[in-house]
This record gives C-alpha cells, sequence and structure tokens, in this order.
C-alpha cells in the first residue's frame, strides 16, 4: 500500500512549504513595517509638512457671468462653425425638416411649433418661446431640459459655444 519513506517525503515537503510561507510573510512584513507599530501611534506612510498659510485658507469665489453677457460678446461666426455638428439633424433653411425641425427663425418662436415637423410629446407639451436663455438651457443639456426628448444630442458644455449658437440661429432670418 503505502510506503512509509514516501508519507514521510510527502508530509515533510508540505510542512516545509508551511514554514516557507510563514518565514516569508514575517520577512515581508519586518521589511515594509520598519519603525515603531501600530500601536505606538505610528501608521505606514510619509507626513508631508504644509506651513500653514491663513490667506491659502480663503477659497476663490468665482463670480458666474450672466448668460446675457456671453451673448452680447458672442460671433455668429463660431456658431456658424459649431453648426456642422447640428446640420446631420437640423437644416437652417425656411421649412426644411429633417430629422430635427428647421432652426430657421428658431429665436423667438414658440416652442415645438416648427411647421410640418411632428415633435415629441415632451417638446410639444413645452409652454413658451424660444428665448435666448431657453436656448441656453436647451442647449446645455436637452434631455436635462427636457426630459423624454428625442433629441440625441448630449449639448455644449461651453456657454461660449452656446452663445455662439445662439446668435449664428438668431442672425439667420436677418
Amino acid at each position: 500500500m503505502f510506503n512509509t519513506m514516501t508519507l514521510t517525503k510527502a508530509v515533510g515537503s508540505i510542512c516545509a512549504a508551511l514554514l516557507v510561507l510563514l518565514l516569508g510573510g514575517m520577512a515581508a512584513r519586518s521589511l515594509y513595517n520598519v519603525g515603531g507599530g501600530e500601536e505606538e501611534g505610528q501608521v505606514a506612510g510619509y507626513e508631508i509638512l504644509v506651513e500653514e498659510d491663513e490667506e491659502a485658507e480663503e477659497v476663490a469665489v468665482v463670480e458666474e457671468v450672466p448668460f446675457a453677457e456671453y451673448l452680447a460678446a458672442a460671433d455668429p461666426g463660431d456658431g456658424q462653425a459649431l453648426f456642422r455638428s447640428c446640420a446631420s439633424c437640423h437644416a437652417v433653411d425656411p421649412g426644411l425638416n429633417r430629422t430635427g425641425p428647421s432652426l430657421f427663425g428658431v429665436v423667438g418662436r414658440d416652442i415645438g411649433s416648427a411647421e410640418g415637423f411632428g415633435y415629441s410629446d415632451t417638446l410639444a407639451s413645452l409652454e413658451g418661446d424660444w428665448t435666448p436663455e431657453a436656448l441656453n438651457g436647451f442647449l446645455e443639456n436637452p434631455r436635462g431640459y427636457a426630459p423624454g426628448t428625442t433629441m440625441s444630442f448630449n449639448g455644449f458644455r461651453d456657454a461660449e459655444d452656446r452663445a455662439a449658437m445662439i446668435a449664428y440661429l438668431d442672425s439667420l432670418d436677418d
């Protein structure tokens, strides 16, 4: 059956492996945790000394610029360049609807009122006009402004880009 020599070798091999793991773990802990221990209030890592500066503690307050100021400084030419990302779904020709409605004369137009375009229930139910402020909110985050809209565009995060786009759209019906 079993040879005692084979059994002794197997048990000895297992004991040797456990001894190597035990000693290796102890050696690793002693190399990694030099100095005192946690019982002395020390933790692993380095302490970075920073001089206390009372002026540095004051948080800089960034004043928000009203959107009207962005709009007043906006260049319609920049908006025309940005419109390329919209041109696959929208046209700027009067009455030419694509996947999205024609944006000719959109500034000041009733929301959801482009003739011949089938709006989503969300946009069709919104009241009011596409004022620059309303367009700003919509262009920043269309799905946040009108939850349930079918427009897949994620929006313009930069207020200057939104202002330039609105200035371009407003310049179309001049």
